[in-house]
């Protein structure tokens, strides 16, 4: 993978730490279009669950965002799953969601 840009590497340092801090399955951050940034966990309780990148989109919506610059979230799964793609999707048609493993190394990027 080529070197991430510092905006980049910053939202992968927030998802990493965001996972780290809580012991959750995934940690995730986001970068909206004004270089807010926004970071979260797997939510799961029994009347509630999230995957980290949705909880980290619905984290910029209610603060206001209205478009993407990028995603990262941190994961041991081989793939991120749809429902955090779609969410991503929902306020940006191209923003790279990058996926990291534990250690922060990136994996992939979708655009």
């Amino acid at each position: 993978m080529p070197e991430l840009d510092p905006e980049d590497e910053k939202i992968v340092v927030l998802a990493r730490s965001t996972r780290a801090r809580t012991q959750a399955a995934e940690g995730a951050a986001v970068r909206d279009t004004d270089g807010r940034t926004y970071a979260a966990a797997t939510v799961e309780l029994p009347s509630l669950k999230l995957t980290a990148l949705q909880a980290a989109v619905a984290a910029a919506v209610s603060s206001g965002a209205e478009g993407l610059e990028a995603a990262a979230v941190v994961t041991e799964e081989p793939m991120v799953l749809g429902a955090s793609v779609q969410a991503v999707r929902d306020l940006s048609a191209d923003a790279p969601i990058l996926r990291a493993d534990p250690s922060g190394t990136v994996r992939e990027t979708l655009r």
